[in-house]
């Protein structure tokens, strides 16, 4: 008997604000106006994506042509749904589930709409990450019981053929605490980094237990820290007990400088950094054509690469501060 099997394009991408608001219904007739009537579409507090800025997130997506594309930073199914329909052609199935963010950015999944199997999706908001602040431990007047949940989600889609209890494939998205500090409460969010990347830690592990290790995983998103082989940053180091869990830039043979998917620009300075990734189970591994691992780099209007930004102006000039990663998955098993 033939066993079935597909490929799939994969696209991991921090969208930056991609809200796509209106009181109405936005129409072809919309992408035509100026960014000034654009932005009067919308009354949300949330000011919409660019216009230029959106219809070159899309041009990359048409280009790259992914089966799949797990992404941030989506300011709801509206935005998302609009952004499939309108920018591009109704091609995808938008998925979203909100999470906990408190600035309405969530974790979206477009599938292809003829990718010939289904999907279902579940999401970890409500999970604890048993961990309190520093000041919560420490209130003896007020103390604090329970624990926070994830910043965002750590949203699990399940694809399967035939069998939803027993998918072929798991892919689980997350968006991990930034190292803002606004109240001055946990420096740069390294606590709760840590935490909740913990949790999605055993998010994982609780995953192949429950298919006893026979169901490819892989955990993608911003992780917003170093999480590679490459001076691993202190809030992952529970990646130590899972040495054979490995992100594809890694499987790949991608350099650390061209694994680079954000720019920090500072003073003097511009540092580049890995933040998203895709760590894959020893069970997905196989599947992956590691010579496709790749940071896909904007280009200019010649189509040539864009520098590096190395000032505010010019980083403020790309469809995104993030760049995505792509890579493809061969012969998967459809069970």
């Amino acid at each position: 008997m033939t066993k079935i099997t597909c490929d799939l394009k994969v696209m991991i991408w921090n969208l930056e604000n991609l809200f796509l608001l209106s009181d109405q219904t936005l129409t072809s007739e919309h992408l035509k106006l100026d960014e000034i009537q654009w932005q009067k579409l919308s009354t949300s507090i949330y000011p919409n994506k660019s216009l230029a800025k959106t219809k070159a997130l899309a041009e990359i997506i048409t280009s790259e042509n992914p089966d799949l594309i797990l992404l941030c930073e989506v300011g709801g199914l509206e935005s998302l749904t609009n952004f499939n329909r309108l920018f591009l052609g109704g091609r995808y199935s938008p998925v979203l589930v909100e999470g906990n963010s408190d600035r309405n950015i969530d974790i979206g999944f477009l599938l292809r709409r003829d990718i010939g199997f289904y999907f279902d999706v579940f999401s970890n908001r409500n999970r604890s990450i048993n961990y309190l602040y520093p000041h919560e431990r420490q209130s003896l007047d007020q103390p604090v019981t329970g624990g926070h949940r994830f910043s965002r989600d750590a949203a699990e889609l399940h694809l399967f053929l035939n069998n939803h209890e027993h998918p072929f494939f798991v892919f689980v998205m997350t968006h991990l605490k930034s190292q803002l500090d606004r109240d001055r409460i946990d420096p740069l969010g390294f606590e709760r980094r840590q935490a909740e990347f913990k949790t999605l830690m055993e998010v994982y592990t609780g995953l192949r237990e429950r298919w006893q290790r026979s169901v490819p995983i892989c955990v993608a998103g911003d992780f917003n820290g170093n999480a590679s082989h490459h001076g691993r940053d202190a809030e992952f180091s529970t990646l130590a007990e899972h040495p054979d869990f490995l992100d594809v830039c890694e499987l790949g043979n991608v350099s650390a400088d061209d694994a680079k998917t954000y720019f920090q620009i500072h003073r003097t300075r511009t540092e580049g950094k890995q933040l998203d990734y895709a760590f894959l189970s020893p069970e997905a591994q196989p599947y992956l054509k590691r010579d496709s691992v790749r940071v896909y780099r904007y280009l200019d209007p010649m189509g040539f690469p864009l520098d590096r930004p190395t000032t505010l102006d010019a980083k403020a000039q790309l469809p995104s501060d993030h760049y995505p990663l792509v890579f493809e998955l061969k012969s998967i098993p459809l069970r």
